[in-house]
């Protein structure tokens, strides 16, 4: 995980949580992207007098895989998504298609890495802000062409190859359609609210308290996902310290796909 220095803590300086947040799409882009969702892969229309879980062809029930990925985002079986760079260096670049190509091996989903801006889903910048994120699966389809829908924004050419793991890895798991773990409705984090606001509220991040309860402290409701056991391994989990939680004992620090992770993707991709 990245760590930038923040508030002092017993004289010595205590690193930070610099996380990925969420990317909320505006009205117009919101109904694109729900259209778009729709001609994409017909599992993304809810069905009526359906169970909400069975609406989107990936069951929670059955297996005990971990993960969660929001339903009604997924791309077609098989597909292809285009890749496109807006910017970065050749070594920005090619370190980014080492890790991303990770997700393919276990789903069904292929990446092209020269496809034109014109026709890839997804837009890769590394200047668009400081931040690391990605639009969920097919809200990707209802950006603009001529905006990005994924940002690196602290990878740099020296940045060292498994904070590239982590957050390629992680980033391309939204794009695939995954949530963050920690708001995955069947987790057991139990937060210290106001530790966890104050926190937030300070460097590297500075949010809201609005911010950080969309992007740390909600949970989706079940009948948003695919989703199963909470996975304490998964890629999509950051590390929080356990003065952020209740009982005091903090999730691990995970910087490579786990195997709940790659069982799940296979699952929804088979």
């Amino acid at each position: 995980m990245k760590k930038h220095g923040t508030a002092k803590a017993g004289g010595k300086r205590k690193p930070g949580i610099q996380m990925c947040y969420d990317r909320v799409l505006t009205g117009m882009e919101k109904v694109k992207a729900m259209e778009a969702a729709v001609g994409e892969n017909t599992e993304n229309l809810p069905a009526p007098h359906e169970p909400s879980r069975r609406r989107f062809g990936a069951s929670s029930m059955g297996a005990p895989v971990k993960m969660a990925l929001e339903a009604g985002k997924k791309w077609a079986d098989g597909k292809t998504l285009g890749v496109y760079f807006m910017n970065g260096s050749a070594t920005q670049k090619a370190k980014v298609k080492e890790q991303a190509v990770k997700w393919s091996q276990f789903a069904n989903i292929k990446l092209d890495f020269a496809a034109s801006k014109a026709k890839a889903q997804v837009r890769i910048s590394f200047v668009a802000d400081r931040g690391s994120w990605s639009y969920i699966g097919t809200d990707c389809l209802g950006i603009a062409k001529a905006k990005p829908t994924m940002n690196f924004g602290w990878l740099k050419d020296n940045t060292d190859a498994t904070e590239y793991e982590r957050v390629v890895v992680h980033e391309f798991g939204h794009a695939l359609g995954a949530i963050h773990e920690h708001q995955n409705p069947k987790g057991g984090i139990q937060w210290n609210l106001a530790a966890v606001h104050k926190y937030f509220a300070g460097p590297p991040n500075f949010w809201s308290k609005q911010d950080t309860d969309i992007n740390v402290v909600g949970k989706y409701s079940v009948d948003q996902l695919n989703a199963s056991t909470f996975d304490p391994d998964s890629i999509m989990l950051y590390h929080f310290d356990g003065a952020l939680i209740k009982g005091g004992k903090p999730t691990k620090l995970n910087t490579k796909m786990s195997a709940g992770d790659k069982a799940f993707i296979k699952q929804q991709y088979p």
